[in-house]
């Protein structure tokens, strides 16, 4: 007798593995990663390693120990989950402050919803808002660049791009400085042109599509543009704003997610503008200067809601 197996989506099918999206990805990423080591030498080395390795454990531990499954780091989402904790981390952060941002990002933020795939909100950006907030000091201590001569955890400080405009104070960075990463922040934040020619990469990869993060940048310069033109003296121009801060990384790497983005291509367009409009109101209104993390995790939030009355179309519908 044959038996009628019924399983659940998704029935179409590909043949690339989730191991090679992640290590694509993680190939995008190598670019931004040289240019911070550049920048920053031995932190940014100690804080990546960190981040990585301590990802890698967590989730084997709960795989195995907790969960009784077999490991399922060979997937290298925790890897890649590891670079964009540390990319979203100061360089001169204790070991210590890492790990704790690497336990909340994999345990709370992905295993403790089921691990890959079922996880509502992005990992690394889970693990860094919690830093954000639990260690506001070390998280908004800026280390300058001064490439290996930067010292790990006691060296020359400084404020952010966009903690200079927001508080207005400091001679803001130009805008060549900002494409190359002549400044303070984040590992991931400190090169657009490195970010730029790692989204070329996802793209001609076909790793992700070009409606969210276009998206992104299109209705900030909208917004930014219409609040520089109103008042070029409390404003940032949109260039800059575009340039600087996490809003590059946040907008290719972490808001194109798939599991935490909507599945239509028009609903992606609308959960980009509402990460945009949001980081822009943060960033001009806010108490932080910048706010391209919590946009990203508000809009994971939304994005059941985008996907309950913005579907895709069916297959084999005719309209």
């Amino acid at each position: 007798m044959n038996s009628l197996v019924v399983s659940p989506s998704p029935h179409v099918r590909s043949e690339v593995t989730t191991q090679e999206l992640m290590l694509s990805v993680i190939i995008a990423l190598i670019p931004a990663l040289v240019v911070s080591v550049i920048h920053f030498g031995l932190g940014a080395i100690i804080v990546t390693l960190t981040s990585v390795i301590s990802c890698l454990a967590f989730e084997y531990l709960i795989t195995r120990f907790f969960l009784k499954k077999k490991s399922t780091i060979a997937d290298c989402s925790a890897i890649l989950t590891g670079l964009l904790l540390a990319f979203n981390l100061p360089a001169n952060l204790p070991i210590g402050i890492v790990i704790v941002g690497a336990f909340v990002a994999i345990v709370i933020g992905k295993m403790s919803f089921g691990g890959l795939g079922q996880n509502p909100f992005n990992p690394a950006l889970v693990g860094r808002v919690f830093l954000l907030l639990s260690f506001p000091v070390q998280m908004t201590t800026w280390p300058k660049p001064m490439g290996f001569a930067t010292k790990y955890i006691d060296g020359e400080t400084g404020a952010t791009t966009l903690a200079m405009i927001k508080n207005h104070f400091g001679t803001v960075p130009t805008d060549i400085d900002l494409l190359l990463g002549n400044m303070g922040g984040s590992l991931g934040e400190v090169s657009a042109v490195a970010l730029l020619l790692g989204f070329a990469f996802l793209l001609y990869r076909k790793v992700i599509t070009w409606h969210i993060p276009v998206t992104i940048f299109a209705t900030v310069f909208v917004f930014q543009g219409i609040l520089f033109a109103a008042s070029p003296a409390d404003f940032a121009s949109p260039v800059t704003h575009l340039l600087s801060g996490g809003l590059m990384l946040g907008a290719i790497f972490m808001a194109t997610d798939y599991v935490t983005s909507p599945m239509s291509k028009m609903g992606c367009v609308v959960y980009a503008i509402g990460i945009a409009v949001i980081t822009v109101v943060i960033r001009n209104f806010g108490a932080y200067p910048e706010g391209m993390s919590f946009a990203i995790l508000i809009m994971n939030a939304v994005t059941p809601l985008i996907n309950t009355y913005i579907k895709p179309k069916r297959f084999g519908e005719v309209k």
